[in-house]
């Protein structure tokens, strides 16, 4: 309970800073977000399932084959009402952002998210944007999730420049 509350300050404050800053504006739905944050919500519905920061294991794979290319870490935080922020080790700070994006529950124990970020050339100029749609599944464990993801690189002129797949395993972060 307290971790809920300390979590629910922190995110009240940092929506107060971006109003204040001009980078949001509240809405009825944000102040809907904090009423259910404060009610009691039933531990095994299907947005907790996923709500939370998990901490995940990204494996580029050959789309044609499925052969693994490549490992690396990456963090993904799943709030409350479909937000998602993604990190990866994938590619080094100064050639990508973070990825901001959504989730929704699909059904059953899976869920669909999507997010873009930007990626920069090894000059610093904007390259494009990624983006990456996952297919998550969280089986008996309700602290493990494995994903399939799809990603494609876009240049500002919208041709493709890079296309991809990829697998996840991911556990919660308590």
């Amino acid at each position: 309970m307290k971790t809920r509350i300390v979590k629910l300050i922190v995110v009240v404050t940092l929506f107060s800073m971006l109003d204040t800053a001009g980078g949001i504006s509240l809405t009825p739905a944000s102040n809907a977000m904090t009423e259910t944050a404060n009610s009691a919500r039933p531990a095994d519905s299907k947005a907790r399932q996923l709500e939370g920061t998990w901490e995940v294991q990204v494996t580029l794979r050959n789309c044609q084959t499925g052969a693994a290319l490549r490992t690396a870490p990456a963090f993904l935080t799943f709030a409350q009402g479909g937000t998602l922020v993604e990190t990866t080790a994938v590619f080094s700070s100064a050639q990508r952002s973070p990825g901001h994006g959504f989730w929704e529950h699909t059904g059953g124990q899976t869920f669909k998210a999507v997010s873009k970020a930007f990626i920069f050339n090894p000059d610093g100029t904007w390259a494009g944007t990624q983006t990456i749609t996952q297919q998550i599944e969280i089986g008996d464990d309700p602290d493990v999730l494995n994903s399939n993801a799809t990603t494609e690189i876009v240049a500002p002129n919208g041709a493709v420049i890079l296309s991809g797949c990829a697998t996840a395993v991911a556990h919660r972060m308590e």
